[in-house]
């Protein structure tokens, strides 16, 4: 029950602000941001405590939990983590506080609704990662739209949220109706939704085509890979800051969590064979993401087309079907969790003081912000990968993994890296240094709830770069046991 616990405690949090909470005035609204603080807080505490009960050794799934639901179509509530999943859910708990704390300030119109969505969202993501019930993974991994689409339209910074909301609604909606035809169609032939029997259940090859390419189109717009990724960067821009943190952060890792729980060991046959497609997708993806982020000047657009370029390594990463590749995939999206949240949150720190995102308008910053410019100089070199950082151990065991099967694909993913060392360290060099802008001027360095929030993911950054033992233990047999499961099919 533990597992169920940490999922739907968000939930009952939600729930207790719906009940007990009313108005909008500024009491209200102090109430509503406590209780959220202290609810996310204590799920990522509990979420702590299944982190030390997991049991490395152990190849499965563990904390299982099932109740009965449509017995009759093999469809049953069913829970549970295995070292990749465990490692998600630790994400998605650790990143909730820091959005709340984020948001403390900036967000002042219609406070309730605002957390509500945001712990509805958390038990949606955590959900994700658990299901063991290919119908509970679709309701979780789609249910996500709803409050995204509503912190996106109601609570954006933009003039266009609306149209962005929208677009990532209808983005996201088109592949996820394609999944749910591959869902029902497993569910009808096979008589069971079970996950952890399908892993064991010889789909024939011509179903398993069609089966990869609906699940691939709604993994695909989730990352989003080339050349369905429009949605994305005007979906960060029009979000706010912490809407653009749970974004990056964990929704984007779903699509790569959906390749790994599902399209690699239940259709192995059509995962080999699309292989190729998806890394020329991924390759493209990231050359031509990285060019686009180099000539942008909003930073959240810059950020965000970032995101584009490391998800296609990840991808690729995990189409190598190499331990190696598979390892590094999942460590380079705990990476980026923390290094794009920690960006999007750099980027709110300025917008909050000078409600402008245009790097034209920054230059000098280092001077008033001596604090947060060491922050972000450290966030910039881990999303360039820099060696003792929590980039480089991802992009370098995706790499490796990538050299035993495709040297040229390899080769020009590597070049990939280049560019992004590029354009991050143009975008610090022009918003830190240089000449101080009158805007930089009248900047004010980190308060302590700001620092509150970095913090942790500084440590975090720092510990995965330097000594990666402990997650590799967590993920080492689950990824064997993919990997293994993918070749013996």
């Amino acid at each position: 029950m533990l597992l169920a616990g940490v999922t739907f405690l968000p939930a009952l949090g939600a729930l207790a602000l719906l009940l007990f909470v009313h108005g909008d005035d500024k009491q209200a609204q102090r109430n509503s941001r406590i209780m959220t603080l202290w609810t996310s807080t204590i799920t990522f505490l509990v979420s702590l405590v299944l982190w030390t009960r997991f049991d490395s050794q152990v190849i499965g799934f563990q904390m299982v939990t099932e109740l009965p639901w449509l017995e009759d179509l093999g469809i049953s509530f069913r829970l549970g983590v295995d070292g990749i999943s465990v490692l998600f859910v630790l994400l998605s708990t650790m990143l909730m506080p820091l959005c709340i704390l984020a948001s403390w300030q900036s967000i002042t119109r219609s406070v309730k609704h605002y957390m509500i969505a945001f712990l509805v969202l958390e038990t949606l993501m955590i959900g994700t990662f658990c299901a063991l019930d290919l119908v509970v993974f679709y309701i979780f991994f789609e249910g996500v739209l709803i409050p995204m689409f509503l912190i996106i339209g109601i609570w954006g910074s933009g003039e266009e949220r609306i149209y962005a909301a929208f677009k990532f609604f209808l983005f996201t909606l088109l592949g996820s109706i394609l999944l749910l035809v591959a869902v029902i169609y497993i569910v009808v032939s096979v008589g069971t939704a079970d996950i952890r029997t399908l892993f064991h259940t010889d789909i024939p090859r011509a179903a398993q085509m069609w089966l990869w390419l609906a699940m691939f189109a709604s993994f695909a717009v989730k990352m989003p890979m080339w050349p369905v990724h429009t949605w994305l960067p005007d979906a960060h821009v029009q979000a706010p800051t912490a809407g653009s943190v749970i974004l990056a952060g964990v929704l984007l890792k779903m699509g790569g969590y959906g390749f790994l729980r599902l399209s690699l060991p239940i259709l192995p046959d059509a995962s080999a064979f699309f292989a190729p497609m998806v890394l020329t997708l991924s390759v493209i993806a990231i050359i031509y993401a990285s060019l686009v982020a180099l000539v942008q000047q909003d930073m959240k657009k810059l950020i965000a087309y970032s995101s584009i370029a490391h998800m296609g390594l990840v991808t690729a990463g995990i189409f190598s079907f190499t331990v190696d590749g598979v390892q590094g995939a999942i460590l380079l999206m705990v990476s980026h969790g923390f290094t794009s949240a920690a960006l999007f949150l750099c980027v709110g720190v300025l917008y909050d003081r000078t409600h402008t995102r245009a790097i034209e308008r920054f230059g000098g910053v280092v001077k008033a912000m001596p604090i947060f410019a060491l922050c972000f100089m450290i966030f910039t070199m881990a999303s360039i990968g820099l060696p003792g950082t929590s980039g480089f151990v991802g992009e370098f065991l995706a790499l490796v993994g990538l050299f035993q099967v495709n040297i040229p694909v390899a080769i020009i993913a590597t070049f990939g890296a280049v560019l992004g060392a590029a354009y991050m360290l143009v975008l610090y060099r022009n918003v830190m240094y240089g000449k101080p802008s009158e805007l930089a001027l009248t900047l004010r360095d980190l308060v302590n709830r700001e620092i509150v929030i970095f913090l942790p993911l500084i440590v975090l950054i720092m510990w995965l770069g330097l000594y990666p033992a402990p997650f590799f233990d967590k993920i080492g047999n689950s990824a064997y046991n993919l990997v293994y499961l993918f070749e013996n099919r």
